[in-house]
């Protein structure tokens, strides 16, 4: 038996929050304990995708702290809505993929000018699987919310058409599959599974780089897809034209739809994700520490996230308030435990690709065939080295903020507006992070 139940619950998810930080949602403060018995404690989630959460990411953690409070060897079980969860099965209609994460909704994402079309676009498929914007693929560096944009299309269409057969997966695991299909000579069933879905969805479609029979393979299945009228979303880290070795029928296919970028969030965009990440994992935190880690940490969500994270554990485990000095030192040893991008590599790298000096780049030219790679250094800077507006300036010829900033602004609204600097930047970060 359980000790007074609201008692041990409060006592419970205090120590999952303080404990295990990375873990804890917001939610979890809803789940429903059940009885305690024969050294099994049943946990019950209403909603099926979080139920999966607990039961993959948190089983460990749950039983660990079930066992202190309790005294006794505890082995903790998850159920959805009175029912126990069932075994995996092969995807079916009405069945949500198992890897989607419970936390990427369109409720939980934050829209900003990075992302807004994709958002738009992602939001009209929901609407309208098949119809709108068929195929969507979207693409842009790493950690700047494409998998969520695509599981939260995904989930929504499930809420909302819960018949419909949805699947969604990284190309790795779909390449994977199919080899493993070939092997044991069930490729028919693999076909069947994707070919018959409502909805695919396919994470970092890159990785059929150099795979020249995966292509084949997800040539004919995109065909069957798209002549039945049932959605496609792509994701990838460049422009489909941007893909080595994949094959032109492809990119031709990749364009037919809507292909829209995903960029570095601005400033007032990485602040409104850091307050969202704290509400959903249940901290408090100042404003003026949240609007620390998103002027510093200029570059993707994860590592937004993961500072913030870091940031309220160590706070925890001290016991002590968390204050902008301890942030400060928090990020600095952050940095420089990560070898970081030295400002020198981005002006070089610019500087080769565009076909302008060093001296150039750095002098008072101010003709738009060194201003604008000129700006776009400092674009970049400010996205991938985590210096400030003064300290950017300064490497830039001695420059002020206010330059930076408008260089920032400048790019970015140029970056909308024309597709082969959009293009250019995209190269040049994929080159730059590289060199990391």
């Amino acid at each position: 038996m359980l000790p007074e139940r609201a008692e041990f619950w409060g006592s419970f998810c205090g120590r999952i929050r303080s404990r295990f930080p990375d873990l804890y949602r917001s939610w979890m403060d809803d789940l429903v304990p059940g009885e305690l018995d024969a050294g099994v404690l049943v946990v019950r989630c209403a909603d099926r995708g979080r139920t999966h959460y607990l039961q993959e990411r948190c089983a460990g953690s749950f039983a660990e702290i079930a066992g202190e409070l309790t005294g006794h060897l505890v082995t903790v079980r998850f159920e959805t809505s009175s029912q126990p969860l069932e075994a995996p099965r092969e995807i079916a209609p009405a069945e949500r993929p198992r890897s989607l994460d419970a936390d990427y909704v369109f409720d939980e994402f934050v829209v900003g000018p990075s992302n807004r079309l994709a958002h738009a676009a992602c939001r009209a498929v929901s609407n309208e699987p098949g119809a709108a914007y068929n195929p969507l693929f979207i693409y842009g560096p790493s950690g700047v919310g494409k998998s969520h944009l695509l599981q939260a299309t995904c989930a929504e269409i499930m809420r909302a058409r819960p018949h419909f057969a949805v699947v969604y997966l990284s190309c790795e695991t779909f390449v994977n599959e199919f080899i493993n299909g070939i092997e044991s000579g069930r490729v028919q069933q693999f076909r069947d599974r994707h070919r018959q879905a409502d909805v695919l969805a396919i994470d970092d479609v890159q990785f059929l780089v150099e795979r020249e029979t995966s292509q084949e393979e997800f040539f004919h299945t995109f065909n069957v897809l798209h002549q039945a009228r049932k959605q496609i979303m792509l994701s990838a880290d460049v422009s489909p034209r941007q893909i080595p070795t994949l094959e032109d029928r492809l990119v031709s296919r990749f364009n037919w739809g809507l292909v829209t970028h995903i960029d570095f969030p601005d400033l007032e965009t990485r602040r409104a994700i850091l307050q969202k990440k704290a509400r959903l994992r249940g901290y408090v935190v100042a404003d003026e520490i949240l609007d620390l880690i998103a002027e510093r940490v200029a570059s993707n969500i994860r590592l937004l996230e993961g500072a913030l994270i870091r940031a309220v554990s160590q706070a925890q485990l001290s016991g002590q308030e968390l204050t902008r000095e301890a942030v400060v030192e928090m990020l600095d040893e952050s940095d420089g435990q990560r070898r970081r991008l030295p400002i020198r590599d981005i002006i070089e790298t610019v500087s080769s690709y565009y076909g302008v000096r060093l001296g150039e780049m750095l002098g008072r030219k101010r003709t738009r065939s060194v201003a604008q790679p000129r700006q776009i250094g400092m674009y970049l800077a400010r996205r991938l080295t985590g210096l400030s507006l003064e300290e950017i300036g300064g490497h830039f010829g001695g420059r002020d903020h206010s330059t930076v900033l408008h260089a920032e602004n400048a790019i970015e609204s140029l970056r909308r507006q024309d597709r082969e600097t959009d293009r250019a930047l995209t190269t040049l970060t994929n080159r730059l992070l590289q060199k990391r």
